[in-house]
């Protein structure tokens, strides 16, 4: 081998800078070790969130403090955890979500909210076609607003976006077809501008290594939070729009009257009809039921007599002190049908003129659940007189006497004025402040304010008054950003992943070290030190590039492995024929390597071919494991043609003995010859029964799609004791108006439900709704000190209750079934064209094809089979595409081996029969086929056996997909292949 010293001080390097890279994750585990200790040592209780809060202030205090001195270089706590390896979320728990931000607000406000039918109409068709489409918003509101116009009004008309905001760049002459541009624009630059406001809330959130990209131009942006544990504090965070308003506000006894006229209106609305069944009832029971009737009746007439006043309760002032800008307070059960009353045009109609744009709005916050009204000085066009553009900076304080958290404001020269203005007009009367239409504080204006200074004063924690500033500081977004897909992973979860995944992993890589030492002898040492040096490189270059490692990534690591060894088994495997050819040691060495080289390329390349179009149309888990399985390719490649060989010739150059088998196998897979090509037929009706059995399976039992596809909210619930699924299902059917699918997942006591309801709904009430919900009728299998806040997914005390949460939207589970498909058929053609322009036939690419579209439908066939009968999760979803695209390519690599030795055997012997070529090709690498597929099998089982829950389907898959790759690449691909040249040769021949 050529420059041996060059590769020597390469690898000296790399394994340098991967021990430095990785260090400093050891470092930080350490330095996380003493804020444990210092938070037990001084918290004076012993819950987890108090820890967690003493953890944080410890952190936070060394954070910008030298703690490690390597020497050369000192680095802060914060520069250590930069560096240190991304765990994903299904390893540290999070939340990983899409969001959307929504071009029909965009548009919406870009035409001053028109009143316009035709618009609106093309709006809203738009976002009901959007469900069944993969074209953009924009390009289906072009083709209804088209449809529902028919020429009689443009894009341009005053009335849309010809308007007074826009008139510098649309003026009512121009034809669609010109506005359309400046649109694609206008919307472009308001989801770059909801992309940088996120971005910067995100940064000023405090989670390490956060993650946030854009999706293309479609609007969505992809928002990582490993280790976030306020799931809740991250979802409004992220879905509010941020917008600020200051408002005049009428008082409570300035709305006295209307409350009072709306009730009796209501009354006279509203008929109760069930008075007179109350009345018939109590007639039929003995005097004790009769009384308990009658304060039922007495209950029912009063709600009957006062309908709004049963729900709402007035603040009617009783002196001047009384006087206050709350109006009235409210259960928080019974906002909504509160909200419908006061919208009700009869309703409305007895508000005075004065009060006639009155707009009603609840407090941010609840108490002891209930909530405050208010009612705001509206206007026609309900514009507030300030608004938040004005803010230049915002911060966390505290009040007066350091004890309740207020955010502190500070205005731009504009908005100075205007506050001076509104104050000096409302000494002795009310302002609000009120953010995305919730009141936070509506203080008495005891003197003007002129200073451009003003507070935001609530019942906030700490946590909440920051997000607030931050959100302020940075800035409305342009339009409402919306979770159409999320999967929050609680801690707790993310450990016991971290542990299953270590425990695998090590069995795994225990097995494979024994196993070469076993089949090898002293050449399977070098091997394994080879293979604990890529593995070294492998998290290495992980940590170098900040990829994120991920459950499914472990489970590309230790495929990797498995892979790994073919490498060496292919170098191994043609020394030994140089050897029994008569060669020397050196020579058949040298040989041995160069023979193999072609073949180990070509199957990696395929391999990893397939590992980029998983990273291009995958997302979260897929691409994590599609990165680990890329670099495992490369730095595989490194170690077995380049250490394995340094090592070999190292210990031969001092004239030692080496061999490469052990007394046991040394005559394993020597001298066969077995005629292939006379099972084929057998072989091809084999599989055909297989298929068509698989075929009529999936065309009737079909599939169980996960919510990847399908659309839904899926919860890992875990309990108490073991619980029944469909005992469970039923008693959440009335909950969710039907019953969802519930399934075991892992141990008895923890199950998946997966849930419909609600699913075209959007925000963090529909999701606390669902969740309470859930809460509500699990409650009987929970212990009654549950709480629902230990319920909900995040930091638990209680290893109970919701421990992780994934939500796919409708709109993005057609994109990912379609970007499912496209990575499919992308995979089967790149390959094709691959195997045709290294082998120059199409019939080696028809057979490789041939047999790869082979092994999927197998697969999906024993899915389609086996999915109500084994007790482990088969869903069809992104990390079973990942699984079939990883046997796309490990089919292929078995396959392109057995190819090259055909094509090295068809050249050195021309006079041969084209049978007995492919024969002894076949017969020649069976002991590498099945070397390989054994010891990558036992990987893949120990990953199955001892690895998590929720990758045991994805496992499955892979294994089944291993046995069928090794048997199709025997008895499809090369017997297709040999079928389609003998069948081309008869025809040149006649």
């Amino acid at each position: 081998m050529q420059n041996k010293g060059l590769i020597r001080l390469f690898a000296v390097i790399l394994s340098v800078v991967c021990l430095y890279q990785l260090s400093f994750t050891w470092f930080a585990k350490n330095v996380e070790k003493d804020a444990v200790i210092y938070a037990e040592s001084k918290a004076e209780a012993t819950d987890s969130e108090e820890l967690g809060k003493m953890e944080r202030e410890y952190l936070d205090s060394i954070a910008n403090t030298p703690v490690i001195n390597l020497g050369f270089a000192e680095f802060t706590y914060n520069e250590v955890k930069e560096k240190e390896i991304n765990l994903g979320l299904d390893l540290k728990g999070g939340i990983n979500a899409i969001l959307e931000v929504s071009v029909k607000d965009i548009l919406f406000g870009l035409s001053n909210e028109s009143k316009n039918p035709v618009f609106n109409e093309a709006l809203n068709n738009a976002a009901q076609a959007q469900k069944n489409s993969d074209k953009d918003y924009l390009q289906l509101f072009y083709e209804e607003f088209d449809k529902a116009s028919q020429g009689s009004v443009k894009l341009s008309d005053p009335s849309i976006f010809g308007n007074k905001s826009l008139k510098d760049k649309i003026n009512f002459k121009m034809s669609d077809d010109e506005v359309k541009p400046i649109l694609q624009e206008e919307v472009k630059g308001s989801i770059s501008t909801a992309f940088e406001v996120l971005r910067s809330r995100i940064d000023r959130f405090g989670v390490t290594q956060p993650n946030i990209q854009r999706i293309g131009e479609s609007g969505r942006i992809l928002i990582e939070l490993p280790g976030a544990k306020d799931i809740d504090r991250v979802r409004k965070l992220l879905q509010s729009t941020a917008e600020l308003q200051f408002w005049e506000v009428f008082n409570n006894q300035e709305l006295s009257q209307f409350f009072i006229s709306a009730n009796n209106k209501l009354a006279e609305i509203l008929k109760v009809e069930d008075l007179e069944e109350v009345k018939d009832t109590t007639q039929t029971v003995d005097d004790e039921i009769d009384d308990l009737l009658g304060e039922v009746k007495d209950s029912v007439d009063f709600e009957a007599a006062n309908p709004l006043f049963s729900k709402l309760f007035p603040r009617f002032p009783q002196s001047q002190n009384d006087i206050s800008s709350v109006i009235a307070t409210a259960s928080l059960k019974d906002t909504a049908e509160i909200n419908q009353y006061l919208a009700m045009k009869e309703i409305r109609a007895l508000l005075p003129a004065e009060q006639k744009y009155a707009k009603f709005a609840w407090d941010a916050k609840a108490t002891d659940d209930f909530i405050r009204l208010y009612a705001l000085k509206s206007n026609r066009n309900d514009e507030a007189p300030i608004q938040g553009d004005v803010i230049s900076d915002a911060s966390q304080v505290f009040d007066q006497l350091g004890a309740n958290p207020e955010v502190s404001m500070t205005m731009n020269s504009k908005g100075t004025k205007q506050w001076a203005k509104m104050t000096t007009a409302n000494v002795g009367k009310f302002v609000a402040v009120v953010l995305d239409d919730y009141v936070y504080s509506a203080p008495r204006v005891n003197d003007a304010i002129t200073t451009g200074r003003t507070s935001i004063m609530g019942q906030f924690t700490i946590d909440e008054a920051q997000d607030l500033a931050n959100a302020l500081k940075s800035g409305k977004l342009p339009a409402a950003a919306r979770i159409i897909q999320s999967d929050v992973v609680g801690p707790s979860l993310g450990q016991e992943a971290i542990d299953s995944g270590t425990y695998s992993f090590i069995i795994a890589l225990i097995i494979v070290l024994i196993w070469m030492v076993f089949y090898y002898g002293k050449a399977g040492i070098f091997s394994d030190i080879a293979l604990a040096l890529n593995i070294l490189f492998i998290f290495g270059v992980l940590t170098s590039f900040g990829a994120v490692l991920t459950l499914p990534g472990i489970a590309g690591i230790v495929l990797t492995i498995g892979m790994s060894v073919d490498a060496n088994v292919l170098i191994y495997e043609r020394i030994k024929e140089e050897l029994n050819k008569g060669k020397g040691l050196k020579e058949a060495i040298n040989d041995g390597f160069g023979g193999a080289l072609s073949s180990i390329l070509d199957a990696n390349i395929t391999t990893l071919l397939t590992g980029i179009i998983l990273y291009v149309f995958g997302t979260g888990p897929v691409k994590g494991f599609a990165t680990t399985l890329m670099i495992g390719i490369v730095t595989s490649l490194f170690s077995a043609i380049f250490i394995t060989r340094l090592l070999i010739e190292w210990y031969v150059n001092k004239e030692r003995k080496l061999t490469f088998n052990t007394n046991i196998t040394k005559n394993w897979f020597k001298d066969i010859d077995v005629d292939f090509l006379k099972k084929r037929k057998m072989s091809f009706i084999v599989s055909g029964i297989i298929l068509v059995i698989g075929l009529g399976s999936l065309f009737t039992n079909g599939l169980n799609y996960g919510v990847d596809f399908k659309g839904g909210r899926t919860y890992t619930v875990r309990f108490e004791d073991n619980v029944s699924p469909p005992e469970i299902a039923s008693s959440l059917k009335d909950a969710f108006e039907s019953s969802p699918e519930v399934k075991t997942f892992g141990s008895a006591n923890q199950l998946k439900i997966t849930t419909k309801y609600k699913i075209d709904d959007y925000g963090v009430e529909v999701e606390d709704e669902i969740q309470q919900l859930l809460y509500n009728g699990l409650g009987a299998y929970f212990p009654e000190s549950l709480s629902y806040e230990q319920f909900k997914p995040g930091d638990k005390e209680v290893n109970l209750g919701i421990m992780e949460f994934y939500m796919v939207g409708p709109t993005i589970a057609d994109d990912i079934k379609q970007a499912a498909f496209w990575a499919i058929i992308g995979s089967l053609i790149v390959v094709f064209i691959y195997i045709l322009i290294r082998f120059r036939k199409w019939q080696f690419s028809l057979g490789a094809v041939a047999a790869v579209f082979h092994d999927v439908l197998i697969v999906l066939s024993i899915f389609s089979l086996f999915y109500k009968i084994l007790p482990f999760d088969m869903e069809i979803g992104q990390s079973f595409i990942a699984a079939i695209l990883t046997v796309v390519g490990y089919s292929l690599n078995d396959t392109v081996v057995i190819f090259d030795r055909i094509r090295e055997f068809d050249n050195k012997h021309p006079m041969w029969k084209y049978s007995r070529t492919v024969n002894t090709a076949l017969s020649s690498t069976l002991g590498r086929t099945v070397n390989t597929s054994l010891t990558t099998l036992i990987v893949l089982l120990a990953i199955f056996i001892f690895g998590g829950d929720s990758i045991k389907g994805f496992m499955f898959a892979l294994i089944i997909g291993v046995i069928v790759g090794t048997y199709s690449s025997l008895f499809i691909a090369s017997p297709i292949m040999y079928d389609t040249t003998e069948k081309l040769n008869k025809k040149k021949k006649s």
